[in-house]
C-alpha cells in the first residue's frame, strides 16, 4: 500500500516493511563476500579491464602462457634482485621489470584477477582509446626486441628473435637471363589477405603466390642493363618457434572513407604442416594451435578483444576475457566462436562445418602456432626476489579480506540492533486519540527506515513558519507520532525544534482564510472592473491608469496578498489561467511590468504624469475606486491633470535637435555629394592631372559620417575627423605610398583640395595629412605631411604578419577545379550576405530621396516602418560600395583551421569534405604547390580567408596508404568496451 501524503496521521508505506518479519543478514550490508575476490585452484588470473585495454590483456594472457618467454624475462637482471625494502611499494623502472612482475603476479598471486595500470602507464597508452591490436603487438615486440638486446646472457638477449623471428626473401627472376635477385627479410608475423579465401592454407598460398611483372611495372635487370618481363614472389627460408600469423580482417573502404571489418568465416587446423611451403624440405615444420585472438563486433572502431590460448603443460583450453577465465571443455571448445556484439543472430552467415580437428571463425584475426615439441613441458619458477613481492601482495590481499570481512560482521551486528528497534518502536508510533504527540519530518522518518543511510540529527526548522510554528502548507510534509517515540527519537538522533501540540500555528491559519476570502472578492471585483472599463468616461471625473497596470492588475493583487505564501506563484497561474500570457511578446512585456508597482508605469522620471498618452487611458471613478482598495498607495492623476513641464521641455528640445541634425546632414551632403555617394573620387595609383595635393582622412570617419547622413534622427552628429588613427606615436605617417595604392587601401580615403576647403570649416580637424607631388626632370616624386615614421611602420607591419600566423579557427576557403580551371567560375555568390551587410548596400543603391529615414512619412507619431530581416544577392555596380569579405561559390567549402595544424590535418579535412583521399590531393594557393604534409599552415602562409585550390588524381588502389592515413588520424582509434 501506498503512503497518504496529504495525511498526517498514515504511517503505511514510509519503508517499514523492509523491518517487519524475518530478515536475511546479507541485507544488513551491501559488501561482497571478500572470498569471491580470491583465486580457485588451480585457476588462471584475471586482468582488469582499464576501459579501453582489453586488447592488451589478450596478449599479455598469450604472452604469459609462452614459457620460454617468461623463463627469460625471469632471468633478466632487476635493479631490485637484492630485495626491496618492507617499508617502500614496488616500482618497477624498466618495460622488462614490468612484465617480470605482472608475470609473477599471474603467476602466483591469490587475488582472482590483477591491476595493469602500471604497466599499461608505462607504454604511455590511453585507457580510454582502444588502438589498433595487431599494430599494439608489432611496436610492443620491437620495444621488447631492442630493451633485451642490452642484455649480456644471450639466452634473454635472443628470446625475441629465437621465439618469434623467421626470414623470408623477396625473389625477383628475369625471364630473359634467368637472373636471381635476392632480398632477405625478417618477420615476426605474416599478414594474410582473407578476402576471398575459406581455409588458412589457401591464404598462405596466395601470400607465397607468383607475381608477373611486365608493362609499365617491369623489372630492371642488372645483367641485360635494361628493363625485361620478370616473376617475384616470397620463399620462406626459415620459421620460428611460435609462428604469428595476422588474418587481415580490418581493411580500408574507399568509399567510406574508413576501415570496415571483414566478417569472413576462414578455416584453420589444430595441426599445421608448414614444410609445403617452405624452400628447404629438409627440416619439421609441424606446428600446433596455440593461441586465437578474437576480435568481438561488427565494427572495426569498436567492439571487445578475447582470447582462446591452449595451457602448454596441461594442453587445455581456456577463454581469457579480463577478469574472467574460463575453462573450455566440451561444447564449449569451438576455438575462435565469439557471438558478435550488436549483431543479432540471425543476420549471422551460417558457419560451415569443420571436420575434427578443425575450426572455422569469422571473428579471429590472429592465430598462434607453436613448433610441436616432443620433449615435456617446461617448468618455470618464480624468482626469489619476485616471489617476496608476490607474497607481499598476498598478505595485502589477505589483510583486505579479513577487513571486509570485519566490516561485513559488524554491518551485520548493527542491523540486528535496528531490527529489534523499529519492531519495537513502529508499533508505537502512532499517536493515539487524547494523547500528547509530535510532528516529525517524513523525509527524517524515511531515512530512519532506510537501511543504507544512518539518520541524521532531526531538523524541523524547514517547516516553520514566520511565527516560530509549524507552518500549515508544511503538513503535508509531516507525520504526527506519539510522544513516546518521539521522546526515543530526540533523545537518541538530537536535533528540534519540537513541534508538539503547541506548535500549530493559529495565526498562520487566520491569515490564510483572510486570504482566501480576498481571493474570491478579487475574481468578482476583476469581473466588475472588466466591465466598468468599458464605460467610456465623460468630462473630468475619470483618471489616468496605465495600460500596462490595468493589463496585471489583478496579477499584482495576487502577489500583495500572497506576500507571506510560498505557493504564490503557483497559484497565480492556476487563477489567471487563459488570462495570463497568450504568446511570448506578452510574457517578456510583463516581466519588465512586473518591475513596477501598480500605475508607476505613468510615473516620469521626474515624478510626474509622462507624456506619452499611448502608455495610459482614462478610467472612471468608480474602477478607480476599486482599484484604489487594493493599491492604496498608487500615484492618483485625474484626468484633468496636466503632464510633466520638464518632460515637455525635453521633448520640445529632442525635436528641435532632431530637426537641427536633419538640416546638418542635408548641408553636410551637398557640401560633399561625391564623398557620400562614392564618385569621382581620386585614386593615388593613377594620380589626377589636375591637382598636386590630396589630403586624406580615416575610412572609419566617412563611414560613420555617411550613416549620420542616412540616419540624422537615429545617429549622432560626426563633429570632428579623427586623423591620429593613421599617425603613430610620434606623429609619423603610418602607411607608406606604394602601401595606400594596396592594401592599406581600406584604411585611407582620399579627399579632393576643393572638398577639404570645406570639411575643414564643417568639421574639426586634429592632424592635416597631406600627399604632394612633385614634378621634375629626374622623375615624379610624392611625399607626405607629416613624413612616414620607418620604426613604427616596421612594428605595425611585423604584428600583422604576426597576427596571419598566429590565428585560431579561422575560415578558409578550398576550392576544388578541373583540368586547373575552376569548377562554375562565373558562377553567381551564394546566398550568404549577413542582414546588416545586404540591408547597408541596399540603403545605399536606394534612390537618393529614399534614403532619408523619414521620407515619405507623414507628421504626427507614425510609426516608422521596420526594414525586414532578409538577404540580399548584390551585383558589382560602378558606385556601388562592396563588402570587402570573401564571397562563396558553389563548388568551395569554407573550413575551419588554426595555423598550429599540420598539411596533412589539412588533407584529413579536406578528404571529409570532399571525399577525396589525402594522398589523391594537389592543393596550391596564389600558385604555389603545397606539399610538405608536416609543415604548419602558418608556415606555409596560408592566412584567414585565403582561397586554397584542390586538383585531385584519378583514385588509385592503394588501401595500404589510405590506412596509414587513417591510422594517423585515429591514433589506431577504436573505441573500446
Amino acid at each position: 500500500r501506498r503512503n497518504c501524503r496529504g495525511n498526517p496521521n498514515c504511517l503505511v508505506g514510509i519503508g517499514e516493511h523492509v523491518w517487519l518479519g524475518e530478515i536475511d543478514e546479507n541485507s544488513f550490508h551491501n559488501i561482497d563476500d571478500p572470498n569471491c575476490e580470491r583465486r580457485k585452484k588451480n585457476a588462471f588470473v584475471g586482468l582488469t579491464n582499464l576501459g579501453a585495454t582489453c586488447y592488451v590483456n589478450t596478449f599479455l594472457q598469450m604472452w604469459f602462457l609462452n614459457l620460454e618467454l617468461r623463463q627469460a624475462l625471469y632471468l633478466c637482471p632487476s635493479a631490485c634482485s637484492d630485495g626491496v625494502p618492507k617499508d617502500t611499494d614496488y616500482e618497477p623502472q624498466s618495460i622488462c621489470e614490468h612484465l617480470q612482475y605482472l608475470f609473477a603476479l599471474l603467476q602466483n598471486s591469490k587475488r582472482r584477477y590483477i591491476d595493469p595500470s602500471a604497466f599499461v602507464k608505462a607504454l604511455g597508452l590511453d585507457t580510454a582509446q582502444q588502438q589498433d591490436a595487431q599494430e599494439f603487438s608489432k611496436l610492443f615486440m620491437s620495444l621488447l626486441e631492442d630493451t633485451l638486446s642490452k642484455q649480456k646472457n644471450p639466452d634473454v638477449r635472443n628470446i625475441v628473435q629465437k621465439q618469434f623471428c623467421g626470414e623470408y626473401a623477396y625473389v625477383t627472376v628475369c625471364n630473359q637471363c634467368g637472373r636471381e635477385s635476392k632480398l632477405v627479410s625478417k618477420f615476426y608475423e605474416l599478414e594474410l589477405n582473407i578476402q576471398g579465401h575459406k581455409q588458412l592454407t589457401d591464404c598462405i598460398t596466395e601470400f607465397l603466390k607468383e607475381e608477373k611483372l611486365e608493362g609499365d611495372n617491369r623489372y630492371f635487370c642488372e645483367t641485360c642493363q635494361s628493363k625485361q618481363n620478370a616473376t617475384r614472389k616470397i620463399r620462406l627460408l626459415s620459421l620460428p618457434c611460435t609462428l604469428n600469423l595476422q588474418l587481415m580482417r580490418f581493411v580500408f573502404d574507399r568509399q567510406t572513407g574508413h576501415k570496415k571489418k571483414l566478417n569472413t568465416y576462414i578455416g584453420f587446423s589444430e595441426l599445421l604442416d608448414m614444410e609445403p611451403f617452405m624452400e628447404q624440405k629438409n627440416g619439421v615444420y609441424v606446428y600446433e594451435l596455440s593461441a586465437v585472438l578474437i576480435h568481438r563486433g561488427v565494427s572495426a572502431y569498436s567492439g571487445h578483444y578475447i582470447a582462446h590460448v591452449k595451457d602448454p603443460q596441461t594442453g587445455e583450453w581456456y577463454k581469457f576475457n579480463d577478469e574472467d577465465i574460463e575453462k573450455m571443455e566440451g561444447k564449449k571448445l569451438q576455438l575462435g566462436i565469439e557471438e558478435d556484439l550488436a549483431e543479432p543472430s540471425k543476420s549471422q552467415t551460417r558457419k560451415p562445418k569443420c571436420g575434427k580437428g578443425t575450426h572455422c571463425s569469422r571473428n579471429a584475426y590472429m592465430l598462434v602456432y607453436r613448433l610441436q615439441a616432443r620433449e615435456k613441458s617446461l617448468t618455470v619458477e618464480v624468482p626469489a626476489f619476485l616471489q617476496e613481492l608476490v607474497e607481499r601482495d598476498n598478505c595485502k590481499f589477505e589483510e583486505w579480506c579479513n577487513e571486509m570481512a570485519e566490516m561485513r560482521k559488524q554491518s551485520v551486528a548493527r542491523g540486528k540492533i535496528k531490527h529489534e528497534e523499529v519492531k519495537e518502536l513502529y508499533q508505537r508510533l502512532p499517536a493515539e486519540a487524547g494523547s500528547p504527540y509530535d510532528f516529525i519530518s517524513l523525509e527524517w522518518l524515511q531515512k530512519w527506515l532506510d537501511e543504507s543511510t544512518p539518520p541524521k540529527p532531526i531538523d524541523n526548522t524547514a517547516c516553520l513558519c514566520s511565527h516560530g510554528k509549524l507552518h500549515p502548507d508544511k503538513i503535508s510534509l509531516m507525520k504526527r507520532i506519539s510522544e513516546y517515540v518521539a521522546d526515543f527519537f530526540y533523545r537518541r538522533y538530537g536535533g528540534g525544534p519540537r513541534l508538539n501540540v503547541k506548535a500549530l500555528c493559529k495565526d498562520c491559519v487566520v491569515e490564510r482564510c483572510r486570504i482566501l476570502r480576498l481571493k474570491n472578492q478579487l475574481n468578482e471585483d476583476y469581473k466588475t472592473v472588466t466591465n466598468l472599463l468599458k464605460v467610456t468616461v465623460k468630462g473630468n471625473d475619470g483618471f489616468w491608469v496605465g495600460k500596462a497596470s490595468l493589463r496585471s492588475w489583478r496579477q499584482l493583487a495576487l502577489e500583495q496578498l500572497n506576500e507571506q505564501d510560498e505557493d504564490a506563484e503557483h497559484s497565480n497561474g492556476k487563477m489567471n489561467g487563459n488570462a495570463q500570457n497568450k504568446d511570448e511578446s506578452n510574457e517578456e512585456k510583463r516581466e519588465e511590468e512586473e518591475e513596477l508597482n501598480f500605475n508607476e508605469d505613468i510615473v516620469c522620471p521626474h515624478g510626474d504624469l509622462c507624456i506619452s498618452e499611448n502608455e495610459r487611458r482614462v478610467v472612471s471613478k468608480e474602477a478607480w475606486e476599486k482599484l484604489k482598495q487594493y493599491f492604496p498607495k498608487a500615484p492618483e492623476f485625474p484626468n484633468n491633470k496636466e503632464c510633466c513641464s520638464q518632460c515637455k521641455i525635453l521633448e520640445r528640445e529632442g525635436e528641435e535637435n532632431e530637426a537641427l541634425h536633419k538640416m546638418m546632414a542635408s548641408e553636410q551632403k551637398t557640401s560633399l555629394q561625391n564623398l557620400f555617394h562614392d564618385k569621382c573620387r581620386p585614386c593615388l595609383g593613377s594620380w589626377p592631372q589636375e591637382t598636386d595635393e590630396l589630403y586624406i582622412v580615416s575610412q572609419f570617419f566617412v563611414e560613420e559620417w555617411r550613416k549620420f547622413v542616412r540616419r540624422p534622427t537615429r545617429c549622432s552628429p560626426v563633429s570632428s575627423i579623427g586623423n591620429s588613427v593613421l599617425l603613430c606615436p610620434h606623429g609619423g605617417l603610418m602607411f607608406t605610398f606604394a602601401s595606400m595604392t594596396k592594401e592599406d587601401s581600406k584604411h585611407i580615403a582620399l579627399i579632393w583640395p576643393s572638398e577639404w576647403e570645406r570639411i575643414q570649416k564643417l568639421f574639426v580637424v586634429d592632424h592635416v595629412i597631406k600627399i604632394t607631388r612633385t614634378q621634375s626632370p629626374e622623375g615624379t616624386r610624392y611625399t607626405s605631411e607629416p613624413q612616414l615614421c620607418p620604426e613604427c611602420r616596421e612594428g605595425l607591419l611585423c604584428q600583422q604578419q604576426r597576427d596571419l600566423r598566429e590565428y585560431t579557427q579561422a575560415t578558409v576557403y578550398v576550392h576544388k577545379v578541373v583540368d586547373n580551371k575552376k569548377v562554375m567560375k562565373d558562377a553567381a555568390p551564394e546566398l550568404n550576405v549577413s542582414s546588416s551587410e545586404a540591408e547597408e548596400e541596399r540603403e545605399e543603391n536606394k534612390p537618393e530621396g529614399e534614403q532619408d529615414p523619414d521620407f515619405n512619412q507623414a507628421n504626427g507619431g507614425t510609426k516608422r516602418q521596420k526594414l525586414s530581416q532578409q538577404s540580399y544577392i548584390t551585383y558589382q555596380k560602378q558606385g556601388i560600395r562592396r563588402s570587402t569579405r570573401h564571397r562563396k561559390v558553389r563548388g568551395e567549402k569554407a573550413l575551419l583551421v588554426s595555423a598550429n595544424q599540420t598539411l596533412k590535418e589539412l588533407k584529413i579535412q579536406i578528404m571529409h569534405a570532399f571525399s577525396v583521399a589525402p594522398f589523391d590531393q594537389n592543393l596550391s594557393i596564389d600558385g604555389r604547390i603545397l606539399s610538405d604534409d608536416t609543415a604548419t599552415l602558418g608556415s606555409l602562409g596560408v592566412i584567414p580567408e585565403s582561397v586554397i585550390l584542390l586538383k585531385a588524381d584519378e583514385p588509385i588502389a592503394d588501401y595500404a596508404a589510405m590506412d596509414d592515413v587513417m591510422q594517423g588520424q585515429r591514433g589506431g582509434g577504436k573505441v573500446g568496451r
